[in-house]
């Protein structure tokens, strides 16, 4: 294999939850490798700012305003998108977590979870096979799971089920939509150190829970990178329905 193989030239990718976080690192691993780039979430700010960045490292770059869990705005959002440039990749990476356990756990964060994470996924992914088979073109779908899917965690069902029920939509809508020329796959990270969990994890909790991940290390961002890129590029062109697990050996750690 070449790194031909890897090339996402002539690609245009949408990213959902761009507007930082992993999918704005997404979006530019994406660009980088040669994809225009259309980046969807709500905060349009957040957006404009992430695209302003791209453009400025020589990546073609657009943003769409997108509520993942509203048919009628990923359908508006896509009908842009298009405009832009024939959408080939799809990373499905908005998602929300509600820390609570499941007796203490609202209605609302249990339906917004849900909604988000997985009910989001599909409805963004239908508009995009939808679009794919009426064009007669090839397409590339990556669901950004959790190893969260396989094992569970205390204070987090909710999150946990999304993410479960991630990997087996990635595995039906696999089935389905092979026969038109579409991909589907997921990406399901251990713990990556952001912003957001970098105090935690600093913690004397958070460095108990360090230990006990086989390579004794978080995940960086850039640990996704190779991952991301095989799975969007023809270098994994006969593969769907596989979820790829980046953990530095946590599901394979004793319990």
């Amino acid at each position: 294999m070449t790194d031909q193989g890897f090339s996402l030239r002539g690609d245009t990718a949408l990213v959902t939850g761009a507007s930082g976080g992993l999918g704005r690192h997404f979006a530019g691993v994406l660009g980088h490798a040669g994809a225009a780039i259309v980046l969807a979430a709500r905060r349009g700010d957040k957006l404009a700012e992430a695209v302003a960045t791209l453009q400025e490292s020589g990546v073609r770059a657009m943003a769409v305003v997108m509520d993942v869990t509203d048919a009628n705005s990923v359908v508006a959002a896509f009908a842009e998108a298009e405009a832009f440039g024939p959408i080939s990749i799809l990373v499905n990476n908005s998602g929300v977590a509600v820390s609570a356990s499941s007796l203490d756990l609202e209605e609302k964060d249990w339906d917004r979870v849900l909604d988000t994470n997985l009910k989001g996924a599909w409805l963004v992914s239908r508009a995009f096979a939808r679009h794919v088979r009426t064009e007669k073109r090839q397409g590339a779908i990556i669901n950004v799971a959790s190893i969260l899917g396989f094992r569970v965690a205390g204070h987090v069902s909710a999150y946990a089920v999304s993410k479960a029920g991630l990997v087996q939509l990635t595995q039906a809508m696999a089935l389905e939509l092979a026969r038109f020329g579409i991909r589907v796959n997921a990406l399901a990270p251990g713990y990556i150190a952001t912003d957001l969990n970098r105090d935690f994890f600093a913690s004397d909790a958070g460095k108990a829970m360090i230990a006990r991940i086989p390579q004794r290390r978080l995940g960086a961002p850039e640990d996704l990178d190779g991952p991301l890129l095989l799975l969007a590029s023809d270098a994994s062109r006969y593969m769907t329905g596989a979820t790829i697990t980046v953990d530095g050996g946590h599901l394979v750690s004793s319990l």
